[in-house]
């Protein structure tokens, strides 16, 4: 993406996500109470992740088909960026988790899901750290990012909606969307969104460039 609008408006949803999700009004709900206020934190992480693991897996199906450096470094800033979302994400989940389930970490499969694919991710980094030739590199990593996608989707997407959860929208849970998301949050939740979104790319754009420059070098 060229420009730097795209930058400026990213930076300003999140900055308005932020200032709005600490004080704009949210429902008054047992349990939750103020602490529903971290949705507008934790959640958006998780999209933002998933956004950027599904652009890191493009580019390694465009890298097997192709092989470029340029394509396969997009893979893994992509990734790379996704695994400091879903870091955030499960940082915010904690904390929020400490408040209304009364511990940091629970025996919930979408917790447990996580820590698993998390593991996962952190497999590819060191499988790209253990091969010296760019090209088997990019293949091997291509292909375990595949893997390591479609097993995210399943520990955290599709088996806690198979099994008990305590998470909205799993276990028999009613969602966010059901329960709480009421029309003065979607506003502020969906700016977080997308602002962390454009965030994650820009931080992605902003690696890829420094390591381009390293390479050259």
């Amino acid at each position: 993406m060229k420009g730097i609008w795209w930058k400026v408006l990213g930076i300003i949803l999140v900055a308005y996500s932020i200032i709005m999700g600490l004080l704009g009004e949210v429902p008054r709900l047992d349990i939750l109470n103020e602490t529903i206020r971290v949705l507008y934190y934790h959640v958006p992480m998780w999209f933002s992740m998933i956004a950027m693991m599904l652009l890191s897996v493009i580019f390694s199906i465009l890298t097997l088909g192709n092989y470029s450096f340029n394509r396969d470094l997009w893979a893994y800033e992509f990734a790379r960026t996704g695994f400091l979302l879903s870091s955030l994400g499960l940082l915010t989940g904690m904390f929020w988790a400490q408040f209304t389930w009364g511990s940091f970490w629970t025996n919930d499969p979408k917790l447990n899901g996580t820590a698993v694919t998390m593991l996962i991710y952190l497999a590819y980094f060191v499988l790209r750290g253990s091969v010296e030739d760019p090209q088997k590199k990019a293949r091997l990593a291509g292909v375990y990012n595949i893997f390591a996608f479609v097993m995210m989707i399943v520990f955290i997407g599709i088996l806690p909606r198979l099994t008990d959860s305590l998470h909205p929208g799993n276990g028999g849970n009613p969602g966010f969307n059901q329960y709480d998301l009421n029309s003065d949050m979607r506003p502020i939740f969906y700016a977080a969104v997308v602002g962390w979104i454009l965030i994650g790319l820009w931080i992605s754009q902003l690696r890829s460039r420094f390591i381009k420059l390293s390479h050259e070098e």
